[in-house]
């Protein structure tokens, strides 16, 4: 099944925000057999939005529209959606009262602006919005559908997941089983990983589909499957994905679709153990990371996060004359850096980064990217385990930051997985 996605906004097109939402919806619909067929950007103006509505039912028989559906005078999607399907504007009293009931949990004032989000056209079924005021809008025509989206992309991702994808899926409904398999791999380029599983690639049948989707340190790697029997597919796609782990050994640090954040935290869990980071040039990102798990308090204890000398040496440790006979970007400061976080914290498990994120800083010696790393673990007889790695990475500096980050947690996991 295939469906068309409209974006729609004037800050889309003069780039003051990016466009998220097509991308997780994207990604959320595939394992599921469904595909986008098309992505347009359109401005807030009735005949733009009408000629992309018109070109996208050409396309699919499910248009996804997000954006346009605030309480301002430039979100005209709603009233072009009720010229398009026809109708009339009427308040919907069950949107006013999730509009107040939201408002009054976010301690805001009700205004007439806010108020005005519950008259909707009379021509579509509301799903109520539970995340946010911008009700979300159910069109069909002649066997096809429309479903309007707020902009907010974490309002577009929950209620997508949540309540309209699910409801499609019942509408267009596929006596097609889809099973996928996912494994995460690391210490490979995509084109190094794509050239040492070619030769079982090109031999997969045609209800298997093998897909590459890379960021900076990891590659996650999806097979699809598509039959209508069900238990031939399952047992297919899991017998595909355990050649595939066979062939790659440990550089498979996971068999689902985790982040390194969440499968450190594994690590960690079912071992009993406490993890803690000390951070320079990653600036508190991995820490970041690692909250951004629900549950990580069970686990993570906390961060140092030292920037200065000062703060290194005071706060976890780092010896002056290491600082000066290594300078701060080493592996010998982050050795200490490692074991101080241990120490300061008493954590059994810690990572420390110390490099030269850029733009500026770098050397002929220590090039911008140049990142130094360490994972640690305090053993039981009261001795460290620590292993430290240089690494160097291209890109600006929120990349360098976020390829370290990826890199030292899977570091972690690694040195775990040796004891």
């Amino acid at each position: 099944m295939q469906l068309s996605i409209i974006v729609i906004g004037d800050e889309l097109l003069l780039g003051q925000v990016i466009d998220t939402n097509s991308g997780d919806i994207a990604r959320h619909i595939a394992p599921y057999g469904w595909e986008v067929s098309d992505v347009q950007a359109v401005g807030d103006e009735a005949g733009e939005i009408r000629r992309a509505i018109d070109r996208a039912f050409e396309l699919s028989d499910v248009v996804i529209t997000t954006g346009g559906l605030g309480p301002t005078k430039d979100d005209i999607t709603k009233g072009v959606l009720r010229d398009y399907f026809g109708g009339e504007l009427v308040e919907d009293t069950a949107v006013l009262e999730n509009v107040k009931d939201i408002v009054s949990r976010r301690g805001f004032r009700l205004n007439d602006l806010t108020v005005a989000q519950a008259i909707v056209p009379t021509s579509c079924r509301v799903i109520q919005n539970r995340v946010g005021t911008a009700p979300i809008m159910w069109f069909e025509r002649e066997g096809k559908v429309l479903v309007a989206m707020p902009g907010v992309p974490f309002e577009t991702r929950e209620m997508f997941q949540s309540e309209v994808f699910p409801q499609l899926c019942k509408k267009y409904h596929s006596d097609v089983d889809i099973e996928h398999a996912v494994l995460m791999v690391t210490d490979y380029t995509e084109s190094g990983l794509a050239e040492k599983i070619a030769s079982w690639e090109e031999e997969l049948p045609p209800y298997l589909h093998l897909a590459y989707l890379p960021k900076p340190g990891l590659i996650r790697l999806r097979i699809d499957g598509a039959h209508a029997d069900k238990d031939f597919i399952t047992a297919e796609v899991r017998r595909a994905a355990e050649e595939l782990h066979t062939m790659l050994g440990d550089a498979v640090i996971a068999t689902e679709d985790l982040t390194p954040a969440q499968i450190l935290l594994k690590e960690c869990t079912k071992r009993g153990l406490k993890l803690a980071t000390a951070e320079s040039c990653t600036g508190g990102n991995i820490a970041h990371e690692l909250t951004l798990v629900p549950g990580s308090s069970e686990t993570f204890v906390g961060s140092v996060v030292s920037y200065s000398n000062e703060v290194k040496m005071s706060l976890l440790g780092v010896g002056k004359k290491t600082l000066a006979d290594s300078g701060a970007v080493s592996l010998p400061v982050v050795y200490e850096m490692a074991e101080g976080v241990l120490r300061a914290t008493g954590a059994q498990v810690s990572v420390a980064t110390s490099g030269i994120a850029g733009p500026g800083g770098g050397s002929e010696e220590k090039p911008v990217g140049t990142v130094c790393m360490a994972a640690a673990v305090a053993m039981p007889d009261g001795t460290f385990l620590c292993e430290t790695s240089t690494k160097h990475f291209p890109g600006n500096r929120s990349r360098v930051i976020d390829a370290s980050t990826t890199r030292v947690l899977i570091e972690a996991i690694k040195l775990l997985r040796k004891l």
